[in-house]
């Protein structure tokens, strides 16, 4: 289930592949799956995934009609389904305080999935619930960035590719900063290319305009398909992934993967669930640092390529299968306790009777003194 009124945009991020990319496996396993979108109708970004199966709805109301397992993708709308539904959280936690309520109704009765033990943990943390109740299914390289040809490395020329979105959460900032450090300005050895993923909304569109009239700077076309950004990723030496960790953290990284597994040193934020994406080729530098992010790919490039034992090493983690075998294995093993359910047995809990009787009044004969408990230092 695509998020409501938002189209599914070939080549624009990891939350797009991860889903269309599901789809397709499950599809190769003969399991019967279909993206779901809703306002849009045909226009819905179909045609960039032609081998995959969608379905229009008019309105939201519409999904409680579905004789489906839903499994929402990053929106978490509040709607009712006839069968126990999933949460796939791919972004971080609002930072609005006024959005945090409805995040946490929307949510509190389906089985939580989070893209990285970081993210897990920050959603638990968010929801108020127990970690072991949210699901990690990493992410995943589809096949062809592992098995894709590198170009011979070309003498004097050195290659950097920036493939995130264009939005400042992606840290495309930090990476027009750093070109202005001494450490790569004016080497002429070194270029720089940024793809157009992101175009498809105002501010990305903003960026491209900027990004064109850089000296430094070839803006090329986004990749809609795997193959054609697994071939941009071996024709460059490093990639980058300057994620913005002030107000964004990111919650995995799906292109680090990708680009290492087309033999492509990475050169990322510590920050979020990037170190996790570890394949063998990726180096973590500070956040929201240009000097820290000139210095990451100047060591990279210094390492030289990446090795073909690394290469084929690196292409045996995060692999699509495995993620889909753990998201089956999420979505056929037992009920997960969610946040409401949880609630609800403890309430029920309250109400029962207490398992301890009351006291027995005890009889006095009439004209008595009741025995009253003296104090410790009077009995010694």
């Amino acid at each position: 289930m695509w998020s409501p009124g938002e189209r599914l945009s070939a080549g624009t991020g990891g939350s797009e592949n991860y889903t269309v990319g599901h789809v397709r496996e499950l599809l190769r396993r003969g399991v019967a799956a279909r993206v779901v979108t809703v306002g849009r109708g045909e226009d819905d970004g179909r045609a960039g995934f032609p081998d995959v199966p969608f379905h229009a709805l008019d309105h939201f109301g519409q999904v409680a009609e579905l004789d489906d397992t839903v499994v929402f993708v990053s929106e978490a709308p509040a709607v009712r389904t006839r069968r126990p539904a999933f949460q796939v959280l791919h972004v971080p936690p609002t930072l609005r305080a006024r959005k945090r309520a409805q995040v946490a109704q929307a949510t509190r009765d389906r089985t939580l999935i989070a893209t990285s033990r970081y993210a897990a943990g920050l959603w638990a943390h968010f929801l108020d619930v127990d970690l072991e109740t949210v699901h990690v299914v990493h992410p995943f390289a589809e096949p062809v960035f592992a098995t894709v040809p590198r170009p011979p490395p070309a003498a004097g020329r050195q290659r950097v590719l920036y493939a995130g979105r264009l939005t400042p959460e992606k840290g495309i900032y930090t990476l027009l900063a750093m070109l202005h450090s001494d450490l790569v300005a004016g080497d002429p050895s070194l270029s720089f290319t940024v793809t157009t993923a992101g175009t498809d909304r105002p501010q990305g569109r903003i960026i491209a305009a900027m990004l064109r009239t850089h000296p430094g700077v070839d803006l090329v076309e986004a990749r809609t398909t795997p193959a054609g950004m697994a071939a941009l990723m071996a024709e460059h030496d490093v990639v980058v992934m300057p994620s913005n960790g002030q107000y964004w953290h990111e919650t995995f990284g799906i292109v680090s993967i990708e680009a290492q597994h087309a033999g492509s040193r990475v050169v990322a934020s510590d920050d979020g669930g990037l170190p996790e994406t570890r394949c063998g080729a990726l180096d973590l530098v500070e956040p929201d640092h240009a000097e820290a992010l000139a210095h990451g790919v100047v060591a990279a490039l210094a390492r030289g390529p990446v090795p073909a034992a690394q290469r084929l090493a690196a292409a045996c983690r995060f692999t699509l299968a495995a993620s889909v075998d753990a998201l089956l294995a999420v979505l056929t093993g037992p009920a997960t306790l969610t946040p409401h359910l949880v609630v609800q047995e403890l309430e029920a809990l309250i109400e029962l009777p207490s398992p301890i009787p009351a006291a027995l009044p005890v009889a006095v004969p009439l004209g008595a003194h009741p025995v009253r408990p003296q104090p410790l230092e009077t009995l010694r």
